[in-house]
């Protein structure tokens, strides 16, 4: 019987398997465990004008006095803890979903068929081991809080699942390079259990001692369209309480990829197709070397060579992240 060349499928899609809620705002103290929504508010500030100017300007000093003296009016929203609490609490749950091997959509059944024998005996073979205790490290980390992390006093996180709970020490982990103890093997384990049998819901609750009355950021909104506005900045809210997008959860615990070929300059990075990091203007993973996702896939698909195994977990990872794959 005729082998059968493979063809890359028009039509390809996975669901994600990672499935972060939005996670909800709150202030209290550290020491207590009495928490109020944080609510956004809103502020009307005179700034300064600070943006780079034209040099006919910039060197002109009667223009240059005239252009900064203008006031730079604006109405931002804000978010703060009271100045009674000190600590922000952030809570969220996520849900990890089996049957990585059956995509949502493909219309080539003689790819999906050997997609899923891959997928399978990648199973098989590593069991979704390492990519459970990298997901799980981000959630020890609070990695998900970006910016309510950073200069915190202290950070920890309480995870409840399957009617365990486990606290980690954020603080004892460093960001830059992933590790693993007995804490993060147990809640690796649940969410190995997801991905490779029956469905795990995982509630999170992470706390960050950064201060009383200390600003505190949630998701910032992008306005669509061309209306003007009087106000320069929209926090993302939840009837009134500020909240952070489930992508930008999604986005920290899928920061996993330390197997891209600019690791050693920037660090584990979020798994995408071309390794793109938005905020450097970057992309780690450029076709023209062979490493982003579509050119691996199609060698071990179309080509049958099979890629490096640190490269087989980063393939997983974009099927787990979900996505539109089709030509």
């Amino acid at each position: 019987m005729a082998e059968i060349k493979l063809k890359t499928p028009s039509v390809l899609a996975f669901e994600a398997k990672l499935v972060p809620s939005d996670a909800l705002m709150f202030a209290g103290n550290w020491e207590q465990q009495e928490w109020q929504p944080i609510q956004v508010g809103e502020k009307a500030v005179r700034g300064t004008i600070s943006n780079r100017l034209k040099a006919a300007t910039a060197n002109d000093p009667t223009k240059l006095d005239a252009e900064v003296s203008k006031a730079n009016l604006q109405t931002v929203d804000i978010a703060a803890l009271a100045h009674k609490t000190n600590t922000l609490k952030v809570v969220f749950t996520l849900r990890v979903l089996s049957d990585l091997a059956t995509p949502s959509t493909c219309n080539n059944p003689d790819y999906q068929a050997e997609l899923a024998n891959k997928i399978k005996q990648y199973q098989a073979d590593v069991s979704f081991e390492e990519l459970s205790k990298r997901y799980a490290f981000n959630i020890a980390t609070a990695r998900f809080l970006w910016r309510n992390r950073v200069g915190a006093e202290n950070v920890k996180v309480v995870v409840t699942v399957a009617n365990e709970t486990i606290e980690f020490n954020s603080q004892d982990y460093s960001l830059r390079e992933f590790s693993s103890d007995a804490k993060i093997t147990q809640l690796a384990k649940f969410i190995q259990q997801g991905l490779t049998d029956n469905h795990v819901l995982i509630k999170v609750e992470a706390y960050s001692q950064l201060g009383e009355g200390q600003a505190v950021y949630p998701s910032q909104e992008l306005v669509m369209g061309g209306g003007k506005s009087d106000k320069s900045k929209f926090l993302y809210q939840l009837d009134g309480q500020a909240a952070m997008h489930s992508q930008k959860i999604g986005n920290a615990l899928r920061t996993v990829d330390t197997w891209h070929p600019a690791v050693d300059e920037v660090g584990p990075i979020a798994v995408e197709p071309y390794g793109s990091v938005t905020n450097r203007g970057a992309a780690y993973r450029q076709p023209k070397e062979k490493t982003d996702f579509y050119n691996l896939l199609d060698a071990w698909m179309i080509k049958g060579k099979e890629p490096a195994v640190e490269q087989q977990h980063y393939i997983m990872a974009m099927l787990i992240r979900g996505g539109v794959f089709g030509e």
